[in-house]
């Protein structure tokens, strides 16, 4: 066979293998979420805008702590418009198990739904105190018994389903929510870290790389949450809840719905 054959099939061998490998290896890593822009950009968040690091969130505090708070009570009527079903006005859509519930059965027994501090109130100690223990950002309907089982635990992969979970899974130390909810859990407390840096005489919340934080201010894991975070970018659900958030309870908006990428750039 002619040397110029030979070259030119070994050419086409190695780009078909290329291929090969390219179809049949699965991605190992998440692709970090691509610059966004927002009609906020030149006002809101004129001051974070091309900063990175330590300076974004330090800006970004300085922007989200201007908020209006609510009291823990009024979080129960606040929840039904922010989660309210797109397709059912008179329900709300669960967090963790992604299930249509009614309004009304807001509550405590089994079958109701109650208020979920995705950032675990004992994770810092605020308790149901008006800020970080009544902040929407992070406060979503979610089924009782679901909302027993996570408890305070950290945020990981792995697990055990969790009954009524909707694809939820746990272990000991940890919860891991249902896909469609993991970009959420993530952003909310990215959001309650930022907003929260012990400067207004509430706990200094932080992520980490462990569970098993207990009553620490802290909860884990930063690099799960990432992954989670690229994996699931906000939905259409989660931006308008943001924006009913902004518009007509507290007045302050959790930027990495709005600039998802932000979460790659300060952590």
């Amino acid at each position: 066979m002619p040397a110029t054959h030979i070259r030119r099939w070994k050419t086409l061998a190695l780009t078909t293998s290329a291929v090969l490998v390219g179809l049949t290896l699965p991605t190992m890593t998440a692709t970090p979420a691509s610059a966004t822009t927002t009609a906020y950009d030149s006002t809101y968040y004129k001051n974070a805008v091309g900063k990175t690091g330590s300076s974004l969130k330090s800006s970004l505090h300085t922007i989200i702590s201007s908020q209006t708070k609510i009291s823990y009570s009024a979080v129960w009527d606040a929840l039904k418009v922010t989660d309210q079903d797109p397709n059912n006005s008179n329900n709300v859509i669960l967090l963790y198990s992604g299930t249509s519930r009614a309004k009304s059965l807001n509550g405590g027994d089994t079958g109701d739904w109650n208020r979920e501090h995705v950032w675990a109130k004992s994770h810092g100690d605020f308790g149901e105190v008006t800020g970080p223990g009544t902040d929407l950002h992070h406060l979503r309907p979610a089924d009782v018994q679901v909302n027993s089982i996570r408890g305070n635990k950290d945020f990981d992969n792995g697990g055990s389903a969790v009954s009524g979970g909707g694809g939820s899974l746990t272990d000991s130390d940890s919860f891991e929510p249902r896909d469609a909810d993991k970009g959420d859990v993530a952003r909310m407390i990215l959001y309650m870290a930022v907003r929260y840096d012990g400067g207004d005489g509430f706990a200094d919340l932080e992520p980490n790389e462990k569970v098993n934080n207990g009553s620490n201010p802290y909860i884990g894991k930063l690099s799960v949450l990432k992954e989670w975070s690229d994996e699931d970018p906000p939905s259409a659900f989660e931006e308008k809840r943001n924006q009913v958030i902004y518009d007509t309870y507290q007045h302050n908006r959790n930027p990495f719905i709005d600039h998802p990428e932000w979460v790659d750039a300060i952590w």
